[in-house]
């Protein structure tokens, strides 16, 4: 029987261990948050002058951060903002341009740019119009780095809206601008036809005849016309 007991000691140790010898490893485990390591802008005894980091080298660029094109980046060059875009305009930037528009800029400038957005309704102070001649004649640049540097009241929104992005949307203020005095000769005889007749439709009658089902006003009680105001006093 003691022998039995003696082979079976062992058997029970070897098990008791492989129990006991993971929970103990998991208490030895060693985070990287607690390994040796310098904190920024902490003493260090390490370099001669106590700092625990290395002063970048001059000229130092972060990679895919060079900004070597100054107008691509800023929308000026020689001190004038680009009169043209950076690259060509295409069906798809000018789509791009209107869903960053619509999400950075219409709260703002209104869907139309007219300057009238919902923050505006809320009392933020009011844009002005992209209609003004002032930003009808601007280059193309000066809204990308108005966009960029902020103006006025505006912040910058270089944090949100990425290089590409903001040459968009200065891409679409300009179909905004263009959308609202687009003379009817630029679009196609059929586009023409169809929008005369809607004219034509909304119009109503034709001035001087009566509607359908109504009478005619004599002309001795025809209301006058109002008299024009002028600035002399009577």
């Amino acid at each position: 029987m003691s022998s039995d007991r003696r082979r079976l000691r062992p058997r029970a140790l070897l098990a008791a261990a492989c129990l006991l010898l993971p929970p103990a490893l998991a208490g030895c485990r060693h985070d990287m948050q607690n390994q040796n390591k310098m904190r920024p802008y902490r003493l260090s005894t390490f370099y001669a002058d106590g700092a625990s980091a290395r002063p970048l080298p001059a000229h130092t660029v972060a990679r895919g951060d060079l900004r070597a094109d100054e107008a691509y980046e800023t929308g000026i060059r020689d001190g004038r903002p680009v009169a043209d875009l950076p690259f060509p305009v295409s069906r798809e930037l000018l789509q791009r341009g209107r869903q960053r528009y619509d999400i950075y800029c219409s709260p703002c400038h209104g869907r139309v740019g007219d300057g009238k957005g919902m923050i505006v309704t809320r009392g933020y102070k009011q844009p002005p119009s992209f209609e003004e001649e002032q930003l009808r004649h601007a280059q193309v640049g000066y809204f990308f780095n108005v966009m960029t540097q902020g103006f006025g009241v505006m912040p910058s929104y270089s944090a949100q809206v990425s290089v590409a992005d903001r040459w968009a949307i200065a891409a679409y203020i300009r179909v905004l601008q263009y959308s609202q005095a687009a003379p009817l000769s630029d679009l196609p005889p059929e586009t023409q036809k169809a929008i005369a007749g809607d004219l034509a439709t909304s119009a109503g009658p034709a001035a001087g005849s009566p509607a359908p089902g109504s009478a005619a006003v004599p002309p001795s009680v025809a209301p006058a016309a109002p008299r024009p105001q002028t600035s002399e006093v009577p």
